[in-house]
């Protein structure tokens, strides 16, 4: 757990530990991020957010395949053009699968969704634009015990779904304005 504590995400993410849930597993440990435009400002606007869970449970149950689940969760605002786009979802799920690869993990039996939440606004709101969000919830099993790598692939899709481009190892990113 000490390995999630001390991962090194960029500086655009906020990290917090919050509790985990208790019946899922004996052991767990889980964390909240949020993805900031300008994370030095204190009105910084949120571009992303989610939450990582390490679950651990010594007993090996059957769908997890080992001792160890990650599950978790990712939300952003994106332009209201994409609400109707067909491939969303499958864009979604490879940009985790690309993270988790990127990053040289080692998983099995991954699983989730991608969804879209289209908001539209009516009577006194009516002047509200329509809005559209995207979710990636998912879950893998690690095949390893270095939890701060599956941790640090998850803030890659976060980000990622925040609108940042990718940033290589030893690069800082000058700051700027999402896509």
């Amino acid at each position: 757990m000490a390995q999630l504590r001390d991962a090194r995400v960029r500086p655009q993410v906020v990290v917090t530990e919050v509790p985990a849930p208790t019946r899922l597993a004996p052991y767990a440990m889980a964390l909240t991020a949020d993805v900031l435009g300008a994370p030095d400002e204190e009105d910084a606007e949120e571009l992303a957010s989610g939450r990582f869970v390490l679950l651990h449970d010594p007993a090996e149950p059957e769908p997890w395949g080992g001792p160890w689940r990650v599950v978790t969760f990712t939300r952003a605002a994106l332009e209201p053009e994409l609400a109707h786009d067909p491939v969303l979802g499958s864009v979604g799920w490879s940009w985790l699968v690309d993270a988790l690869d990127a990053r040289g993990i080692d998983y099995l039996r991954p699983a989730g969704t991608v969804t879209r939440v289209v908001s539209e606004s009516f009577a006194d709101l009516a002047d509200k634009a329509p809005s559209v969000e995207m979710e990636v919830r998912a879950s893998w099993s690690p095949l390893d015990e270095n939890a701060g790598d599956h941790f640090l692939a998850w803030s890659d899709l976060l980000c990622t779904i925040a609108g940042l481009p990718p940033l290589p190892e030893g690069v800082v990113a000058l700051p700027g304005r999402r896509r």
